[in-house]
């Protein structure tokens, strides 16, 4: 079961909150390749936090740099050497991947987010965030990873929904919103508990294999 891969239109639109959202909906496993700087309240801490399912892992991060900055730029200056091999997922029948920044942010000195997403043939979901300027960055990164290869599932709308900008996206990228989670005022087990619910009702058959079983 090739694992499930989350990037995103734009550093900071959520996509820790879906992929705890998600973890929580599915049942599946967790797993932060990178996590450059924040270490004591890390991406995997947070989601972890969040989660009230018994059945999510969240596996150790393949790397866990000091500096916060861009990947690429935390590892030179920690001195850690990272390429595409060294960014292998852990052993899991059903993962789901929280990849850094945006599509095209660099991980390496020489590779993009979309560069390893393809490298390691992860299927994925895009998260998008509705703001000025949104539809060409979120049409950006939808060519980017079709382009090269990538088997994109569909759009995660993280936040207001903006149904004029939703339908010229889908219909001149031809992809669809796969799932919509609103702004959480409050964040913690229980709004994520709740969301995870509704979003269970209406779960589409592009998410269903990553189901835990």
């Amino acid at each position: 079961m090739t694992p499930l891969a989350l990037t995103g239109i734009h550093t900071d639109i959520g996509k820790t909150i879906v992929a705890a959202v998600l973890s929580e909906t599915l049942g599946c496993d967790y797993w932060k390749p990178v996590q450059a700087g924040g270490l004591a309240r890390s991406d995997s801490n947070v989601v972890r936090e969040l989660l009230s399912n018994p059945h999510t892992t969240i596996h150790p991060e393949a790397f866990r740099l000091n500096t916060a900055a861009s990947p690429h730029v935390a590892a030179q200056i920690d001195g850690v050497s990272m390429d595409l091999n060294d960014l292998n997922a852990p052993v899991s029948a059903h993962l789901l991947i929280e990849t850094a920044g945006g599509a095209m942010s660099p991980m390496t000195t020489q590779h993009t987010v979309a560069d390893v997403i393809a490298h390691h043939g992860w299927a994925t979901v895009l998260v998008v965030q509705h703001y000025l300027g949104s539809i060409s960055h979120t049409l950006a990164a939808i060519e980017a990873l079709c382009s090269r290869g990538v088997n994109l599932l569909g759009l995660i709308i993280n936040g207001e929904s903006n149904s004029d900008s939703e339908q010229f996206i889908c219909n001149y990228a031809q992809v669809r919103v796969l799932a919509r989670i609103p702004h959480l005022a409050v964040l913690n087990r229980a709004s994520i508990a709740h969301t995870a619910e509704h979003l269970r009702m209406q779960l589409v058959p592009e998410l269903t294999p990553w189901i835990h079983t």
